[in-house]
């Protein structure tokens, strides 16, 4: 089976190392294309036994299943650009939120899904987002589901928590990974630790937290718990994020669904201009 990538950008060039690092498809079976070339055969230096197309028409006459790694906007001007290359048994993979399935359906004559990555699989752990469309074949899902489980876990959605899903699993990494560093700041700025210190440290606790989790040693809830002694440092740093964070999370959610409303409406105007 021949796999291809349109875009290399982070997530493209995300999936691609988490691919050759679980061997999930060979080397010589991937063909990749990004709009600026050199950014593909940067890749390449890396994996030389990948394919290289530099016309994007090519990758799709060539292989059998399309992951289409670019921005959601830029979606619908590719598949008008290349719509006479995509076959009925190809199969059309979308990692963004906004396009649904059911549009990408009635752009394309192939079978359609979208399977949204996270960062985390470049460890090989994390989360795959899957939603299929109708038009495919239970071999095909089934290959994809297996395909997912050797970098992931893949997780089936429906189309109404598409978003909210992906705040956890595709961006929970940056926006925790933005509260950690703010921590640092703060720890550097109110004490006589030194950043490079703060870091390690904070690197490490994540490293073990989640190795908590991962193990099955204990829930969300009962680690708080049991770090939380009565009358201790902890419960004090706990009452003051209560009072700090306010309705800091409900923004972020309120906000991160605004963009995702605002592209869906482009792309549905994208459609009625194609009509």
């Amino acid at each position: 089976m021949k796999w291809g990538v349109i875009g290399t950008g982070n997530m493209g060039s995300i999936l691609i190392n988490s691919w050759m690092s679980s061997n999930v498809v060979q080397e010589d079976h991937l063909y990749i294309h990004n709009r600026t070339l050199q950014k593909a055969y940067d890749i390449q230096k890396t994996y030389p036994d990948i394919h290289v197309s530099e016309q994007v028409e090519d990758l799709i006459d060539e292989v059998d299943i399309v992951f289409v790694c670019v921005k959601p906007l830029e979606i619908h001007p590719l598949l008008s650009k290349t719509k006479e290359h995509w076959r009925e048994d190809q199969c059309l993979v979308s990692i963004t939120s906004p396009f649904s399935v059911e549009k990408l359906e009635s752009l394309v004559p192939c079978q359609v899904a979208r399977m949204i990555p996270s960062i985390t699989n470049r460890a090989l752990s994390g989360i795959t987002l899957l939603t299929f469309g109708e038009s495919m074949s239970k071999e095909r899902k089934g290959y994809l589901e297996q395909s997912s489980k050797i970098y992931s876990t893949p997780f089936y959605i429906e189309d109404d928590i598409t978003r909210i899903s992906s705040d956890i699993v595709s961006c929970g990494p940056a926006f925790f990974g933005y509260l950690a560093e703010q921590f640092i700041e703060s720890a550097v700025a109110e004490t006589k630790i030194d950043k490079q210190t703060a870091t390690d440290l904070t690197e490490k606790m994540f490293v073990g937290f989640g190795k908590l989790l991962e193990d099955g040693h204990f829930t969300l809830p009962e680690l708080i718990q049991k770090v939380c002694v009565k009358g201790g440092v902890t419960g004090e740093g706990i009452k003051a994020m209560d009072n700090e964070l306010g309705d800091l999370f409900h923004v972020l959610i309120r906000s991160t669904h605004a963009k995702y409303d605002e592209d869906v409406s482009k792309i549905s105007e994208q459609l009625q201009i194609r009509d």
